[in-house]
């Protein structure tokens, strides 16, 4: 499978699993919606300021995270640094993006956005097309 493969992996509806760690160093995973920006390298979560990922990585700006989709026997993982942002032109990219893959979501005052500098692909579902800035770009 190739770059283009992979966009559509990450473009059809889809949920997702997100991966992070716990302060105590245990991994607190949960089904997020998630979109995948080929031109920035960026993969984002829309979810509110007061749930715990959102918290979490707010209080840890850069720790390493995972997001993976499974379909059959096709999957795929990234991995890299997330941030959290209440940036009202951030959030609505990450709406708007949310909204062409799965649905429009509810207004939501309280909404922030996860976004993850992706530096690993793995997986057997192609590959994106900026490889030569991401690391680790290889089969798990």
């Amino acid at each position: 499978m190739d770059s283009d493969d992979f966009l559509d992996f990450w473009s059809e509806y889809r949920i997702c699993m997100l991966a992070s760690p716990r302060p105590d160093g245990s991994i607190h995973q949960v089904p997020v919606g998630a979109t995948y920006d080929a031109e920035r390298g960026l993969v984002r979560v829309i979810t509110f300021s007061s749930s715990y990922k959102a918290r979490n990585i707010a209080a840890h700006p850069g720790v390493r995270v995972s997001v993976s989709q499974v379909e059959g026997g096709h999957w795929s993982t990234v991995e890299g640094t997330a941030t959290v942002s209440d940036d009202p032109e951030r959030v609505a990219e990450a709406v708007r993006r949310y909204a062409q893959r799965y649905r429009e979501p509810r207004p939501n005052p309280d909404r922030v956005v996860v976004e993850i500098a992706v530096t690993r692909v793995m997986g057997n579902v192609g590959r994106p097309g900026r490889t030569s800035e991401q690391g680790g770009l290889g089969r798990s």
